[in-house]
């Protein structure tokens, strides 16, 4: 197997590849150049984007092609990133354990088979779920309709409803589920691999989900508690557009990350919840439009709104360093259009990092301030959400927050 090692939005390489296997990787789009070195023969240049992970990709003819994309940021980071983004007040930095790994999909795995294990170790949760069957014997409650649809009249056998306690819920179903995904991947560590084993040992009596099948839903409650972080891992593993998604005809098996999502996911959390318990109301992705016909859309990834429900501030994520020329013009184009549309006076485009923390251009003949925020994301989660507190009071122009 030909594995390639690359990092996150670093420079182009040169990577000796068969043609039959640099095609699958370009094909697979995953990368943001995947093309022959005119340079040099049986090689091709690689240069990888946002997309962080592993994936296993089939070779026609060939071996399989593993492509493997380190972040920049640290490991830890990018799980603190995760966490609270999915639960900001119930997750914090050093509820994964992600070992000594260095890669994501390694760490990953580690960390899952570890959250499923202090999940399981007081045993499988148990709980009540429907069930309809034709029996001998009545139980819970007959379904006259089917009966009589089914049966024509007939005594025996019955068609009954009822409520059976069970470890066969969603919860089991779902850590299941994440558990084989993983066993699934390339690159997990043998040593990872045999503790997630004895995790589908645990869970052997649980149905397995059927691939393509919709993650049955479950609810936080106080029942379920322990088994919640391991379940909000299960979720990552298993959310449909990373692992085993389709890229044109070429089936690709195995774990991405998009890092301007999270980036995204992370900012606009932290800053819904530094508005937390203030009359203020915030929404993401809030459609609005340009024009006054309605013609050109817009989604502003963070709009804040007063007591009134007019906007009063308006934020974009972007995950992008700026370079020794500064950021992309595009960037100021497309918070001037929002500003304008939502008729404020200032708009805000958070970084993930930046030659200095701030800067602010006035447009002329508008009076509309565009700034600039860069956040560290090397820092520790203390300082990244200080950082964002700050730039919500920021946001509201000496307000209260």
């Amino acid at each position: 197997m030909t594995v390639v090692h690359l990092t996150e939005h670093a420079p182009a390489v040169s990577v000796p590849l068969p043609d039959a296997a640099g095609r699958a990787v370009a094909a697979s789009r995953i990368l943001d150049t995947a093309a022959p070195d005119p340079y040099r023969t049986g090689h091709w240049t690689l240069r990888a984007g946002s997309k962080v992970g592993a994936v296993s990709l089939p070779v026609p003819g060939g071996d399989p092609v593993t492509v493997r994309i380190t972040p920049k940021v640290p490991i830890a980071r990018l799980f603190f990133l995760i966490g609270y983004s999915l639960d900001p007040r119930g997750w914090r930095d050093g509820d994964v354990e992600a070992g000594d790994h260095d890669e994501l999909l390694p760490a990953l795995a580690h960390a899952v088979e570890r959250q499923v294990d202090r999940a399981l170790r007081q045993g499988l949760l148990q709980g009540y779920t429907a069930v309809e069957e034709s029996a001998l014997v009545v139980r819970g409650r007959i379904r006259e309709a089917e009966q009589i649809r089914r049966r024509f009249g007939a005594a025996l056998p019955v068609e009954i409803a009822y409520d059976e306690f069970t470890t066969d819920i969603a919860e089991n179903r779902i850590l299941r589920a994440a558990v084989e995904r993983l066993l699934r991947l390339p690159g997990v560590p043998q040593d990872v691999r045999r503790r997630l084993l004895h995790q589908r040992v645990r869970l052997a009596d649980v149905t397995p989900l059927v691939r393509g099948q919709e993650l049955p839903e479950w609810h936080a409650t106080r029942l379920n508690s322990r088994y919640q972080h391991a379940l909000q891992l299960a979720g990552v593993v298993l959310d449909g557009s990373s692992p085993g998604h389709v890229a044109g005809e070429l089936r690709i098996d195995g774990f991405l990350f998009d890092m301007n999502k999270l980036f995204e996911d992370f900012v606009t959390v932290a800053l819904r919840e530094a508005f937390r318990g203030t009359d203020r109301t915030c929404r993401f992705q809030d459609p609005h439009h340009l024009d006054e016909a309605g013609g050109i859309r817009m989604k502003p990834d963070f709009v804040l709104y007063g007591p009134d429900g007019e906007p009063q501030a308006v934020a974009d994520a972007k995950y992008k360093a700026e370079k020794s020329g500064g950021y992309p013009d595009d960037d100021l184009y497309q918070m001037l259009a929002y500003c304008t549309a939502l008729h404020l006076r200032e708009g805000h485009l958070i970084y993930a990092k930046g030659n200095a923390p701030h800067a602010a251009h006035r447009v002329r003949h508008a009076g509309i301030v565009l700034h600039q925020h860069a956040l560290d994301l090397g820092r520790g989660p203390a300082d990244l959400l200080g950082e964002i507190r700050s730039l919500a009071r920021q946001m509201t122009a000496g307000g209260t927050v």
